[in-house]
């Protein structure tokens, strides 16, 4: 071969390796810029909270139809869910038969740590029904309801959830209400704290649904570990004799307002839905607002209520509404 062409040969060739390499290297930024963009756009379709099940949502299918309780993390799996908020009386009558002894809460205990373990759930809270009066004005029933939290506390601890919700019935005069919330709430949050474990007070019915009384014996307790668990929807002060009818209530957004500076949980309570999708009577892009407003970032926990739609039904039409809600707030 001639020189000259040799040098025209070798000259194309070097070209030739020079554009490939070139190109590719337009394809790995592509690819890489591409994959920047998908990561981007995940992070801004993800909610600020993550999502968790009240177990309360599924009460009719265990007491109406015979489902095992401790199918819940199967199921809150399977529609979505990465958090389980438990219920204590959807266990009953095997606890309450056997007194809620030692050996009955153990094996709740580990019944439930097997199966969240297995569909691998992330146990969040317990909620404690049927257990005594927080806020009762004798001082020895409210002493003996505190004793009867305790054994929940251990459970939410051997459970690694982060907290139980109770509940604040007793007096309806509100100053002794708040004297007896604040001593209750002091003396189970107190023991409480030993097990890292929080004590939530929903807003769930007589002077609870107060958001400014609820507020005020947050503010009286003044705890790290005692706080609310906000519920979008329980906001009946009292109900008309005789009936479900709420007869006093308390305005949902003043209240959740009021209560998302103590919240370490929060309950999106839901009960029947429009068209498209939105609650009839909860305004959830205003709600979740206000909680992201808070800094709140843990679990929300999908409540449904209803009747219209079956309980599935009404799980997965809730959570599609907290999740479109969520793009909605700034």
């Amino acid at each position: 071969m001639k020189r000259r062409k040799f040098i025209r040969n070798t000259s194309a060739a070097g070209l030739g390796i020079s554009l490939i390499g070139t190109y590719a290297c337009k394809e790995a930024k592509k690819e890489k810029e591409m994959a920047a963009d998908e990561t981007k756009s995940a992070a801004i379709s993800k909610p600020f909270f993550e999502l968790s099940l009240a177990q309360w949502s599924i009460h009719k299918m265990i007491r109406e139809e015979g489902v095992d309780p401790y199918t819940f993390a199967e199921k809150a799996k399977n529609w979505g869910f990465t958090g389980l908020e438990y219920v204590s009386q959807l266990y009953n009558p095997e606890l309450s038969d056997a007194d809620y002894s030692e050996e009955a809460m153990a094996a709740f205990i580990d019944k439930s740590n097997a199966e969240a373990k297995k569909h691998g759930m992330k146990n969040v809270l317990i909620m404690i029904d049927g257990q005594g009066n927080l806020a009762v004005s004798d001082e020895k029933e409210r002493n003996e309801t505190v004793e009867k939290h305790k054994k929940w506390v251990d459970a939410a601890a051997a459970m690694g959830c982060h907290a139980i919700r109770v509940n604040l019935n007793g007096s309806s005069n509100p100053e002794e209400w708040k004297a007896n919330s604040v001593d209750g709430l002091t003396k189970l949050a107190t023991y409480a704290k030993e097990k890292n474990i929080n004590v939530l007070v929903e807003n769930h019915g007589g002077l609870s649904s107060n958001g400014e009384l609820h507020a005020a014996v947050m503010k009286m307790v003044n705890m790290d570990n005692c706080g609310t668990l906000p519920d979008f929807g329980n906001f009946c002060i009292a109900r008309k004799s005789g009936s479900w009818d709420c007869e006093t209530q308390y305005d949902k957004y003043k209240g959740v307002k009021e209560l998302m500076p103590y919240a370490k949980a929060v309950s999106a309570k839901s009960h029947d839905f429009d068209a498209a999708g939105n609650e009839t009577e909860i305004d959830y892009v205003k709600m979740l607002q206000m909680v992201k407003d808070t800094g709140y970032t843990g679990f929300i926990g999908v409540e449904y209520e209803g009747s219209k739609l079956d309980e599935e039904a009404g799980i997965k039409a809730t959570k599609e509404l907290l999740l479109k809600a969520a793009k909605k707030v700034v």
